[in-house]
């Protein structure tokens, strides 16, 4: 049995591998068929109609009847369903030419729905390890009909898996499947499959669609608490970006570059999490992805990660505190930029608007490399910009510049400890739950990358905040290049070869009381009485 079980396994996980690259026309909850033809396996033929998380339903003392075209009037809140909605199949003209016209059924193609739990339910036996349709040896012992697909019913569930039957009759090429509705009383990953055992309907298309509902919207299981999860961020982002504007306005005389482009990214924050609010309320609301919502939420998504990147490596470079400009190397910063952002766009624009299956395709990770290859060059960039930065702090006694940057130093390579200790965790996930049983988690992968980014953008806002002494963070005078500066350092970090100005002399005043921490405060002030 335990080879049969692993039989079983290996059938389900090659269904679901073909399918996952066959399913063209999907959208949302709905799931569209168009012309789409049967697979071979084994003995059997298989079309891959769907997979998706569904909830248990919350109603259930009027259950919705299977075959009934009243369904659609009935109150859909708390139910949880799937509905079969103008499902076609159509053989070739060969095929149907073959048949009697005067029989009243000339083959059958069955719907299958499963929870993935139970596919060890479906096909195989000990008798034929290789079987999914019952042949005549196996319809001896009358445990299924030849020419049907072989379901091991669950004692537990009366019922299921589900079987759905529909029949060509005489010689017609189409066969089309009564309005269905099943409702969904248990709580799983649940999987849809047309198939078909004889060998004539070989050709035979699907077309039509399926509608998916949960108990509380259309959104799939792994992506519902996303809306709520969205939701709360567009919460976290207003207050953030409140905090920031009070602190703005109160301190706009020394704003300095810097904090134009924090407060950028905070208003791309703000925007990027409202959207994908709106996004998946309108998902849940309709059973479909709003193409003009989507599409701004996903560039949304792709300019605000390529700026809080770009952000990451400016203040890593001391932008706007130990130089002024970036100089020469502006140009290289944008081409990254851009790079990464088509590279990010492209890959949000399949993962959003391609397959809403809850089991994800292999192709996407064509899309992921190169993000990640760019993810891993901001990286590397930034620390070895954050080495220089904190090398010529050091060596110029900016004692209170050197700290703030010790401090995002520490909270960056956390982030990056995280970051990879996530990565490896995800790739656990996937690598043990092939099937997508653990798909009531599966939510806090994307959840988990959105929150770290705000928390680093938190890091940022709290050591950058504006305040009534930006000589702290601010750039004061030092120049670009250290060939440049026109001032020698000793090692004491007392200047000496040349007089303040009356602005510097101020400047350094007031930023004695955060010397004082460090314990320079009083060579400073030795230093202006003698000059």
């Amino acid at each position: 049995m335990r080879y049969v079980k692993g039989k079983c396994d290996l059938i389900i996980g090659g269904l679901v591998f073909l399918s996952s690259l066959v399913i063209t026309g999907v959208n949302g909850s709905i799931h569209e068929y168009k012309d789409e033809a049967f697979i071979p396996r084994f003995n059997s033929f298989f079309f891959h109609g769907g997979s998706e998380g569904l909830y248990a339903s919350k109603v259930q003392d009027s259950p919705l009847p299977v075959s009934d075209d009243s369904n659609n009037n009935k109150p859909l809140n708390g139910k949880s369903f799937i509905r079969f909605e103008s499902i076609t199949f159509r053989r070739t003209k060969e095929a149907a030419n073959k048949q009697n016209e005067m029989q009243l059924s000339t083959g059958i193609v069955e719907a299958i729905i499963l929870e993935v739990k139970d596919r060890n339910e479906i096909g195989g036996s000990y008798l034929n390890s290789d079987a999914i349709c019952c042949t005549p040896a196996l319809a001896k012992d009358g445990s299924c009909k030849v020419g049907e697909v072989i379901i091991h019913q669950d004692p537990e569930n009366p019922g299921w898996p589900k079987r759905i039957q529909t029949s060509f009759e005489g010689n017609s090429e189409e066969a089309i499947m009564v309005l269905q509705t099943v409702e969904i009383n248990k709580t799983g990953m649940y999987y849809l499959y047309f198939m078909f055992c004889n060998p004539e309907l070989k050709g035979t298309l699907i077309s039509g669609r399926t509608v998916w509902r949960n108990p509380e919207g259309y959104l799939p299981g792994k992506m519902a608490p996303l809306m709520t999860f969205y939701g709360l961020m567009s919460l976290a982002y207003l207050i953030l970006g409140l905090l920031w504007f009070l602190r703005f306005v109160h301190h706009w005389k020394d704003i300095i570059q810097l904090h134009y482009h924090i407060t950028a990214v905070i208003g791309l924050g703000m925007c990027e999490m409202a959207l994908w609010y709106f996004e998946y309320a309108n998902f849940n609301a309709t059973g479909s992805r709003p193409m003009g919502i989507t599409m701004w939420a996903v560039t949304f998504s792709a300019i605000k990660k390529t700026v809080s990147r770009l952000l990451l490596l400016v203040v890593s470079m001391g932008y706007g505190v130990v130089r002024p400009t970036l100089g020469s190397i502006t140009s290289k910063v944008l081409l990254l930029g851009v790079v990464y952002f088509l590279a990010s766009e492209a890959l949000e624009l399949v993962e959003h608007l391609g397959n809403i299956n809850d089991f994800s395709g292999k192709a996407r990770i064509f899309l992921v490399l190169p993000v990640a290859l760019l993810d891993s060059c901001f990286i590397v960039w930034i620390f070895s910009s954050l080495s220089k930065t904190l090398e010529k702090l050091q060596i110029r006694r900016s004692m209170a510049k050197l700290e703030l940057y010790r401090k995002f130093t520490n909270s960056l390579a956390v982030s990056v400890l995280l970051s990879v200790a996530w990565i490896g965790y995800e790739l656990y996930f996937n690598a043990s739950d092939p099937l997508s049983e653990l798909w009531r988690r599966a939510w806090i992968i994307p959840a988990f990358w959105t929150l770290l980014a705000y928390l680093l953008l938190l890091v940022i806002c709290v050591l950058w905040a504006p305040s009534n002494n930006p000589t702290r963070y601010a750039y004061s005078g030092e120049a670009l290049d250290d060939d440049d500066e026109g001032l020698s350092l000793t090692g004491s970090g007392v200047i000496v070869g040349g007089d303040l100005s009356k602005l510097e002399r101020k400047e350094r005043k007031a930023s004695i009381t955060a010397d004082h921490v460090f314990g320079l405060g009083e060579v400073v002030l030795e230093e202006d009485k003698r000059e």
